[in-house]
């Protein structure tokens, strides 16, 4: 697995993470159903409808460790606090991968529709998550979707940036970033200066650039690192496009999906696997330093890390240069 590091944190870390929001859910399209916005399908910090399986779930962090996706990213939110679950007990019951791997987490955020970025519930939510991990000092911590919520309440010494510093003092946590779900939330706060590292979902991608206007630029002025989520849009930009299957939160066009079956057909030629190129292409930029696909299954886990190792010739990277486009989501996408 290639390495790099991640931005001002001098953490190594490899190109390619695993994304714990749908581990252990069988299906893609059961992953499309998992974290619905009506808030009848909640109750507390536990979605009804969970599609994690907690064996399946242990499989794929152990066999996502074991190929070299060493940096595990996760929430609270994530399953209803089933993620973090899980991860404890793959990492309880297999101290020698757990001691090879780095875990991020994230405060703010417990379910869809319940945020809280007040100074004591954020120490709340670390100490949680330090019980569901098994973790009693974390080496980063992000701060969760803080969208339409003032900033400097989130920033202010009584805020969530407030209490991740206490905790930076005590030695819980050594780095504070921000992962904002939305691009036009994260650049400000990546902006400030104050964050270590960004979690940059919606916004980094072969068809997806809208990190080059504000986020980019502001994290290099800054040496923010940069860990790009959504890099394979939904599975997409893995398989190439395959009938019947629902992509979470995208409406691909048939001409967003005719472009993809272009850039399949490069690496086809160049005997590339396409999730080989697209995760590398993110992190060919450099101020990102990984990615963390969401893999489900220990196949796909397997799959994700070993793109992180395929060596790809700059001739490539020179053919496939014309096919990277930006798509509007709901217009060409």
């Amino acid at each position: 697995m290639k390495t790099k590091i991640l931005g001002r944190t001098g953490l190594e870390v490899p190109i390619v993470g695993l994304g714990a929001a749908f581990i252990g859910i069988p299906t893609a399209n059961q992953a499309a159903e998992e974290y619905p916005e009506d808030p009848n399908n909640l109750r507390g910090d536990e979605f009804l409808t969970s599609y994690m399986e907690d064996d399946l779930g242990v499989q794929t962090i152990h066999a996502a460790i074991k190929a070299g996706s060493t940096l595990i990213d996760t929430a609270p939110l994530y399953g209803g606090t089933r993620s973090e679950v899980i991860i404890g007990r793959a990492l309880k019951a297999r101290p020698d991968l757990a001691a090879k791997c780095t875990v991020t987490t994230k405060v703010g955020q417990l379910t869809m529709d319940t945020r809280d970025y007040r100074f004591d519930a954020i120490l709340r939510d670390v100490e949680a998550s330090q019980k569901r991990l098994g973790i009693e000092q974390f080496d980063l911590l992000y701060i969760h979707d803080p969208m339409e919520i003032p900033m400097e309440q989130v920033m202010g010494q009584d805020g969530a940036l407030g209490a991740l510093r206490k905790l930076q003092k005590e030695g819980i946590v050594r780095f504070v970033g921000v992962a904002a779900n939305e691009p036009q939330t994260n650049a400000p706060y990546i902006e400030t200066g104050e964050f270590d590292a960004a979690v940059v979902p919606e916004a980094w991608s072969l068809l997806n650039q809208l990190a080059a206007e504000s986020i980019l630029p502001a994290a290099e002025k800054h040496n923010v690192g940069l860990v790009i989520a959504t890099p394979l849009e939904r599975g997409l930009l893995a398989t190439g496009p395959i009938a019947d299957i629902n992509y979470l939160a995208r409406n691909f066009s048939q001409g967003c999906l005719d472009h993809v079956s272009k850039i399949q057909t490069l690496c086809r030629d160049y005997n590339i696997p396409m999730v080989a190129a697209s995760l590398q292409w993110c992190t060919r930029h450099p101020q990102v330093a990984a990615t963390i696909p969401g893999a489900r299954t220990p196949e796909e886990a397997v799959e994700n890390a070993r793109a992180g190792a395929v060596e790809i010739p700059e001739t490539f990277w020179e053919d496939l240069a014309p096919l990277v486009r930006y798509f509007e989501i709901g217009v060409d996408r």
